[in-house]
């Protein structure tokens, strides 16, 4: 090629080069995902251009599961869904049946519950949380909160014998009452917490690493929040005050003061504080319930056709023994009905939503799992990012592989 020819050449510039891009999976067994859920990236450099969610590589088909079983077996079911709160899956699940039976709980068993249900969100965000703080670098929080995680677990295990996966309470309340030690217990966490707390927030709420990191991260807009459905943290995070506990109160809500903390820009850090001042405010509805909680009275509601008897008449009575046999194998009659019932859960709105044609099992049962709803945000919220904000994005999000598969 002469001179001349070579002079004619025009250099390549970053307008006319074709760019080149590489395939990464993130997932599904990575230790950074938090659980078995595969993302599909197409990378620019660290940058990321694109993002495609797989999931179902745990689904048990939980619905079909829950339409060959008695309404009180579907209870370990619901644990599985986000079992770093399982008791508020538990619950969620009783009160939908108890709708359909029109059942009404005495205040002392709804106070118990609320009590349950604050102490689990409790465990969900120290848990979110702390692991946002190992994702940023940060191991020492995440050391130091999570023995009282163990201390909340131990509370159930006095109450039901379990601690993670834990079929805590009956359709209509409790079988008895807490234990006196179980009280002690819950009296002394509240009484402890709060400076651990304070200690676990010293660490990283004000740290200039950890704030670096966050700020800024994985934001959502409240308009685009909506459009995908988001509930929970993570849309208060965005700024929209919804809490269902005050939209639509069940287990006695309406009688507790606190209030709804909610963010500005839904980002990373925002969903980080929001997690953070909730945990506050539920140890403020426990001190409320456990002051305001009627001293005696019954822990579950009059329903003989749904409420196992005491162990003790069964062994003793013949009626009891019928009835006790009846609830366990399903024989009991359940009233045709279309009903939906939705708690607060830890990640936000776990509704249940409820057909029975009045046989023994329920003729369809659907879980709305808050995780499998704002996960579909998730690859427009990393967008453009870098992969290390993708993985703090995704823990701050705070998505729990048993409840997004179902």
């Amino acid at each position: 090629m002469s001179k001349k020819e070579t002079k004619n050449i025009i250099p390549p510039t970053e307008d006319t080069m074709e760019k080149e891009y590489h395939i990464l999976n993130l997932g599904p067994t990575h230790p950074a995902t938090h659980g078995i859920f595969q993302n599909v990236l197409k990378m620019d450099g660290e940058i990321i251009h694109e993002a495609t969610p797989t999931v179902g590589y745990i689904h048990r088909a939980f619905e079909k599961l829950a339409e060959r079983r008695p309404y009180a077996q579907i209870t370990p079911i619901t644990d599985r869904l986000n079992y770093c709160s399982s008791p508020i899956n538990n619950f969620g699940w009783y009160m939908t049946v108890e709708k359909l039976i029109k059942a009404e709980l005495p205040k002392r068993a709804e106070y118990m519950r609320v009590i349950i249900m604050e102490l689990s969100r409790i465990a969900d965000h120290l848990i979110c949380n702390s692991v946002i703080g190992v994702d940023t670098g940060a191991m020492t929080g995440f050391l130091y909160i999570f023995q009282w995680r163990e201390k909340i677990y131990d509370i159930f295990e006095d109450i039901c014998g379990a601690r993670l996966t834990t079929n805590i309470g009956r359709i209509g309340g409790f079988d008895t009452d807490f234990p006196a030690k179980t009280w002690d217990k819950i009296r002394n966490f509240v009484k402890e917490y709060p400076k651990a707390l304070q200690e676990f927030a010293n660490l990283l709420e004000r740290n200039r690493i950890f704030m670096d990191r966050t700020v800024n991260c994985g934001s959502i807009t409240a308009e685009m929040a909506l459009e995908y459905s988001f509930t929970g943290p993570n849309l208060r995070a965005a700024g929209v005050d919804y809490d269902v506990r005050v939209a639509n109160p069940y287990s006695s809500y309406q009688d507790f003061d606190f209030i709804i903390p909610v963010g500005t820009s839904g980002d990373t850090y925002d969903r980080f504080m929001v997690r953070q001042e909730e945990m506050w405010q539920s140890l403020k509805i426990i001190e409320q319930a456990l002051k305001n909680m009627p001293t005696d009275g019954p822990t579950h509601a009059n329903i003989p056709d749904f409420y196992l008897p005491p162990k003790q008449e069964v062994y003793n009575n013949m009626e009891a023994l019928i009835y006790h046999f009846k609830i366990v194998m399903g024989e009991t009659d359940i009233p045709a009905g279309e009903v939906y019932h939705c708690v607060e859960g830890g990640n936000g709105e776990l509704g249940f939503y409820l057909v029975s044609d009045g046989g023994r099992t329920p003729y369809r049962l659907h879980f709305r799992r808050p995780c499998f709803i704002y996960y579909q945000a998730y690859p427009e919220m990393i967008k453009g990012s870098m992969l290390s904000d993708a993985i703090i994005t995704m823990s701050s999000m705070n998505v729990i592989a048993g409840e997004l598969d179902a």
